[in-house]
């Protein structure tokens, strides 16, 4: 037998390397599609997971897939959650998710939309760009050279035909909770896991389901949320254990005694405990992480995927930006400054309410059974109140703020409450994002072209914000993952042009 050196292995060159074809992985390649950058996806799987998984494609992602062009796939074949029911016994009270919503985004409340059907609209999708998916491709080993004249991440990758070589200018680690990436770059993954047990199950014919709602059920020991999954009570079930009995039938029954939930057919069953971890870094040298690979949390808030998918769309843009020459190589710093802290918000805040709610004593079993008719009582009238569309913009996940500038003075590019965000749905604007482009805005007012690199779209005059969220006298400059980068003085017509080129500057745009 003939043996065979690493540097004699056949070699790919690309662009980007992303190993994990969940939907965070699969998410990052179509991006990076639609930009022009070559990647290669790589996963073991033959194929996009059968299983449902993850559940619920919250606002700002089906913003996303807006960008994509793809949303109305998503809506035809998703699930409506339009709000959320506290306690059956309290009738049809609770909390409308879509109504809190309703102004801010074009898409209130949540898409039910399993992880599987976002794997196979992705991966389709993708294929179509001529890039696809690498499948049964195994990531062995993973170096990140820092030779300034050869800066490449060289990935050892078994596939179907043996060894090979995978080059890239960056490499994303998209490959879960378990993710290879973030051990072969010894990247502790800080954090704790409960005691507490769930179950989980997809359950036909369950009576008493609301319509086009979630469902929280309590009772004397556990407690248990429903997400619809499609017509006559198909509903996904996560109720807590109230010990640590792994089987089907007796954690079912327990819930089913406890909760009174009766149902005709178990479609899928499985049981955890929830991780609540972050990674100290998500980039080290040429490696990026995202999604689960990068943080873990409670799957119960909905959030999980689509804090991936979002990571995924965030990277992938910022790494176009430096690809294309748009960008400063030192503005990739900005990916784990940004979403780094989101996703230790998201964890913070799950840390909490877990240990608070999930402990298995009669003591809590009693607090969240009262704190539940509070709630039910309470809710509607809270989201009547200028909190209501606060609370619907964090369940949506678009209410999230990048903080540009770390001065505590701001500059004058910064010093407007829209800047950071992202940008407010008026007129047509979301349809102008589609281009993946930086760009100008005005809105109920128009500018002369300003002096910027030519790659920058615009000025786009669109009508007034009748929110008043955008100021008739400014000129936005917003970024190709539609989050508005600064907020320039516009008088008569004319820019501030000092204020605009120190936001671009600020931003590590090259001019």
């Amino acid at each position: 037998m003939t043996s065979v050196t690493v540097s004699e292995l056949p070699v790919t060159d690309t662009d980007v390397l992303v190993v994990g074809a969940g939907p965070t992985g699969l998410m990052a390649g179509l991006v990076l599609a639609r930009r022009g950058v070559a990647a290669m996806v790589i996963d073991p799987k033959s194929a996009p997971t059968p299983e449902s998984r993850a559940l619920a494609v919250q606002a700002r992602s089906m913003e996303i897939y807006d960008q994509l062009g793809l949303a109305e796939q998503v809506l035809a074949g998703a699930y409506p959650a339009l709000r959320i029911q506290i306690r059956q016994d309290f009738g049809p009270q609770g909390f409308s998710i879509a109504e809190a919503q309703r102004g801010s985004t074009r898409y209130p409340g949540i898409q039910i939309f399993e992880q599987s059907r976002n794997e196979e609209l992705l991966s389709s999708t993708l294929a179509e760009t001529r890039a696809g998916v690498r499948w049964r491709h195994r990531l062995v080993d993973l170096l990140d050279n820092t030779d300034p004249c050869d800066a490449r991440v060289v990935a050892l990758v078994d596939g179907p035909d043996g060894l090979s070589r995978i080059r890239a200018r960056w490499c994303i680690g998209a490959d879960g909770a378990r993710s290879a990436v973030r051990r072969l770059k010894d990247l502790p993954f800080e954090g704790v896991t409960e005691d507490a047990m769930f179950c989980v199950a997809d359950l036909r014919g369950v009576s008493g389901l609301p319509e086009s709602a979630v469902a929280a059920r309590f009772g004397e020991a556990t407690f248990a949320l429903l997400f619809p999954l499609g017509p006559d009570g198909h509903a996904r079930l996560i109720s807590l254990v109230d010990n640590d009995e792994v089987l089907q039938e007796s954690a079912l029954a327990a819930a089913r005694a406890d909760l009174g939930l009766s149902y005709t057919a178990v479609d899928w069953f499985s049981t955890y405990r929830v991780h609540h971890r972050v990674a100290t870094r998500f980039r080290k040298g040429s490696t990026f992480l995202a999604g689960d690979a990068a943080h873990v949390h409670s799957p119960v808030g909905a959030q999980g995927m689509n804090t991936g998918l979002q990571d995924a769309h965030n990277l992938a843009n910022l790494l176009a930006d430096v690809a294309q020459g748009h960008l400063a190589p030192a503005a990739l710093d900005r990916y784990e400054r940004e979403r780094r802290p989101v996703a230790q918000r998201l964890v913070k805040v799950t840390d909490r309410a877990f240990s608070v709610i999930a402990r298995r004593s009669r003591r809590t079993a009693w607090f969240r059974r009262r704190f539940s008719g509070l709630m039910a009582t309470l809710a509607p009238r809270i989201l009547d109140t200028p909190l209501g569309p606060r609370v619907g913009g964090y369940l949506g996940q678009y209410r999230i703020r990048y903080h540009f500038a770390a001065d505590q003075a701001a500059p004058a590019w910064a010093d407007d409450r829209a800047v950071g965000v992202r940008l407010p749905p008026v007129g047509g604007n979301p349809q102008s994002l589609r281009s993946f482009t930086w760009q100008l805005h005005t809105y109920g007012s128009e500018a002369a072209r300003p002096d910027v690199p030519e790659w920058v779209d615009g000025p786009h005059d669109f009508e007034p914000d009748s929110h008043g969220r955008l100021r008739r006298d400014r000129l936005y400059l917003v970024r190709p993952d539609g989050f508005v980068a600064a907020s320039v003085p516009l008088r008569a017509g004319v820019v501030d042009e000092t204020t605009l080129r120190s936001a671009l500057r600020a931003h590590q745009v090259i001019l």
